[in-house]
């Protein structure tokens, strides 16, 4: 996790490949808390915060959102009580690239 954390995220273009199931498996032990789902047929990755409350979720949130927007590359977040659920993939290419990797350690090292 900390090598994927340190890591920048690259600019992808329309066009580019998402990665292939090897490259999924050879990168997802580095996030292993993150789940692999298929929405509308898009992987992406996914995980579950949990907070006491509130107002820890809301602030997990908020640093969510400012390390998405330094690497320009931004999840779907759902913020309830007591819980954040942070969804990555890559919007343009409709599925995962190595950014989605590397955003998952870096928001598993907010969550530590």
């Amino acid at each position: 996790m900390e090598m994927l954390a340190r890591l920048k995220c690259e600019a992808v273009r329309k066009g580019d490949a998402s990665l292939t199931t090897f490259e999924i498996t050879e990168l997802q032990p580095q996030v292993a808390d993150w789940e692999l789902v298929e929405v509308e047929g898009i992987k992406r990755l996914r995980r579950e915060f949990a907070f006491k409350d509130f107002q820890g979720a809301l602030a997990f949130t908020n640093q969510v959102g400012e390390i998405s927007e330094e690497e320009d590359h931004h999840p779907a977040l759902l913020t309830e009580w007591g819980k954040v659920t942070v969804t990555w993939w890559t919007h343009v290419i409709k599925g995962l690239h190595k950014n989605d990797f590397i955003m998952a350690a870096k928001t598993d090292a907010l969550y530590r």
